[in-house]
């Protein structure tokens, strides 16, 4: 089953199995939590320093399977909430607060281009059994839906619009081992009415590796790691020296049951962080597959 999640954050996803193709027709229906703590934010490139921030995170997503132009392809929605407190450091006054509300809302088009033309179950069937190698690319936008008050620094949407372009393989290792290779850039518009001043991003690019482990159908595991870097600001014209370079390690489990259903559990820490995110993330999602 496809184990689709809704993050907050943008660049630091740890994503495994996203281009793992699913029969057309299936639609799928996620229900997730996730708790992330310690020197994070909603939006990890506002200028706080010093931040020790508990998040919780609860989302629906909805994924339905399509054929296009012959191929599988996958739309995913997502619309995420989250509430939490922040304390940090800007301008050397320390600053403390409590937030809630919709973060931004997402949606992501997944097209596969080698190795999973649109299949028919029995299409899914021989290929869970003798996996071969696939490549995709998908485009996710995120739109500015989320809750936003001009004049406050911490809200849960970020008032600009988000564009991701991906391009993944899956290389089979082995019937019950893949290696998933990922490569993806995020783009962003301004925010003009960021606290002190027009706020401008640039762009950030992110690599990702997920080895995966398939015990039986819908039963797997993962270890994966991610590197993304870029995403320097200016801010009222002043730039800023916030250039991340930064890492991630962590890991997956789903497990399926009653045949339609399937519980998916990820925790992951950086590694590595030079501006932006340090934290501790946990995940755990239900899926319901509605459709097949």
């Amino acid at each position: 089953m496809f184990a689709p999640s809704a993050r907050p954050a943008l660049a630091q996803e740890l994503s495994p199995r996203s281009f793992w193709p699913t029969p057309v027709g299936t639609q799928v229906l996620v229900l997730g939590y996730q708790h992330t703590s310690g020197d994070v934010l909603l939006d990890p490139a506002i200028p706080i320093y010093g931040v020790d921030s508990s998040i919780d995170t609860g989302f629906v997503g909805y994924l339905h399977t399509i054929g296009l132009w012959g191929r599988t392809a996958n739309v995913l929605l997502e619309l995420p909430y989250s509430r939490g407190t922040t304390r940090g450091i800007i301008s050397s006054t320390t600053v403390e607060g409590d937030f809630a509300g919709l973060n931004d809302g997402g949606i992501t088009l997944t097209v596969n281009l080698l190795g999973a033309p649109a299949l028919t179950p029995a299409d899914f069937q021989a290929l869970r059994n003798n996996p071969r190698p696939i490549l995709g690319v998908s485009l996710k936008v995120v739109p500015p839906t989320g809750h936003y008050v001009k004049g406050r620094l911490i809200n849960p949407g970020s008032n600009r619009w988000a564009t991701r372009l991906k391009l993944g393989s899956i290389i089979p290792l082995h019937p019950r081992w893949l290696l998933e290779l990922d490569a993806g850039a995020w783009f962003f518009t301004d925010d003009s009415d960021f606290v002190t001043g027009r706020r401008e991003q640039a762009p950030i690019y992110s690599l990702e590796a997920h080895l995966v482990r398939r015990f039986s159908p819908g039963f797997w595991t993962s270890l994966e790691f991610n590197y993304f870097t870029g995403g320097r600001q200016t801010i009222a014209g002043e730039k800023l020296a916030d250039l991340q370079d930064n890492s991630r390690v962590g890991a997956t489990l789903v497990f399926p049951y009653g045949g339609r259903y399937a519980v998916k559990m990820g925790y992951s820490v950086s590694m590595r962080t030079r501006f932006g995110v340090d934290s501790s993330q946990f995940l755990v999602t239900w899926q319901s597959l509605l459709h097949r």
